[in-house]
């Protein structure tokens, strides 16, 4: 047995490149399907049930993928690497025919092919980092995947605005399904990035071998009933669920319940910022001013992750959180303050040099830090408290109080919450600044626990 190698900072760049591409396809994701759904004639008060195939898919494959994951080997391929090879292609071919959707169940049902491919890739890629970094090392490695989730989600939401802002496209051609036609250049290239920056990965990074004892098992699991193995997985990984894992579900619920209400309704409580004259190209102003204000948030969120390390071994992953839920919590509540002279230049002007511009764009700084946090922080207090042989069962399992607090928000706003908040897009993003603030009170509860270097 030997003791797990130091890496240096490339070596770790090179493993988590792939993340670009997957959170690229997140980020088309949470700039446009909103607004897909409505050019194909989707109403306001039908959009969280729309949205419900992320949860539901990430409900039920993390869990399983993360348990088949630990029980993978392949001397060829490895664990983890051909899951998010695999998710790469499918979520590619996904995004390369959601623009050509002409029925909302076409696009609602491209898109829980591309979340059942990006979570097929998601949580092994967790268990990754874990399975190849010492605990020393783990920051690093969580918080390159925050960087590499900002810069992709960053690219993927401005990349509409900048096809339609350097005169590539016009914000008025259309598909003949009444898409814009910058949509699907965006998804394009999104399918592009999507398996390249996997490949890179793959191709770049080898995984440890499991020790014998490891080997043993997974052989011998081989010849079990796989439904059956992975079930019985799952259920005792509940039922010794670790105490700091049952400590951040709150904080996931409050967190997640909110970033979904965000992306669900920053395209229409912007389209609310529009005069008579402006109807007709009003919501496509908006669609490319979500990419723009999505896309800043991101660049805070690669720019501090790496500066979150310091800080985190000052103060710990969870003082971080805290301090990063709370601002986010503030620039959402912030966003009712918005003018219509602020957000009307913007939607003219994406590029423009004006106060207005600087004004609007402030108000991601908070949300930013908070994505920063969100995509590290809570892994690194996890993989603290997880055993070793479990790694991927685990993460599968922590995603699933992210998906549940989504799937509760499509079912509760559907039904109950958006009539609650008088049918208004802004009253949600209030709500949701809200619950950041909450999911940060929450973090203070947290009991952290170091797990024993692991050995391989």
């Amino acid at each position: 047995m030997f003791k797990k190698v130091k890496l240096n900072f490339w070596q770790i760049w090179n493993m988590n490149f792939g993340f670009f591409g997957i959170q690229f396809s997140f980020g088309l994701q949470q700039s446009n399907m909103s607004a897909i759904y409505k050019y194909l004639g989707a109403d306001e008060g039908s959009l969280p049930m729309l949205w419900l195939a992320g949860p539901i898919t990430g409900l039920i494959i993390q869990p399983i993928v993360g348990a088949i994951s630990d029980g993978t080997w392949s001397p060829k391929f490895g664990r983890r690497k051909p899951f998010f090879l695999i998710g790469a292609l499918i979520s590619s071919f996904a995004l390369l025919v959601m623009p050509f959707s002409n029925s909302i169940f076409m696009a609602a049902s491209l898109l829980w092919i591309l979340d059942a491919a990006n979570n097929l890739a998601m949580e092994p890629y967790r268990a990754f980092v874990a399975d190849k970094l010492d605990q020393k090392q783990q920051s690093l490695g969580f918080l390159m995947q925050s960087f590499f989730t900002g810069l992709g989600i960053t690219l993927a939401n401005f990349t509409p605005a900048i096809l339609v802002a350097f005169g590539i496209l016009a914000i008025t051609d259309k598909l003949a399904n009444g898409i814009p036609t910058y949509t699907y250049w965006a998804f394009f290239i999104g399918a592009f990035a999507s398996i390249v920056s996997v490949l890179i990965s793959v191709f770049t990074t080898k995984e440890y071998p499991p020790t014998e004892e490891e080997l043993a098992v997974i052989n011998e699991k081989k010849n079990q009933n796989i439904f059956k193995t992975v079930f019985v997985d799952i259920v005792m990984a509940f039922q010794t669920m670790p105490l700091t894992m049952k400590q951040l579900i709150p904080v996931k619920f409050f967190t997640w319940y909110a970033m979904f209400c965000y992306w669900q309704y920053i395209t229409s409580t912007l389209s609310l910022f529009k005069t008579t004259d402006q109807a007709s190209q009003g919501f496509s102003q908006a669609q490319l001013l979500t990419g723009s204000l999505n896309g800043t948030y991101n660049i805070i969120c690669f720019m501090v992750a790496f500066l979150l390390i310091p800080l985190a071994l000052k103060i710990g992953a969870k003082g971080v959180h805290f301090f990063a839920l709370l601002l986010g919590g503030i620039g959402l509540l912030s966003i009712p303050f918005l003018n219509n002279v602020d957000v009307l230049f913007v939607m003219h002007n994406p590029f423009g040099e004006n106060v207005a511009v600087t004004t609007i764009f402030l108000y991601s700084f908070g949300l930013g830090i908070s994505w920063a946090s969100m995509m590290a922080m809570p892994y690194q207090l996890l993989a603290g408290s997880i055993p070793k042989d479990k790694t991927g069962i685990y993460m599968g399992i922590f995603n699933m109080f992210i998906v549940i607090p989504m799937a509760i928000q499509v079912l509760t706003m559907q039904y109950f919450v958006y009539d609650l908040l008088g049918r208004n897009p802004l009253n949600v993003i209030k709500l949701a600044g809200v619950f950041l603030i909450l999911g940060a009170i929450f973090t203070l509860f947290i009991t952290v626990k170091n797990r024993k270097e692991v050995i391989v």
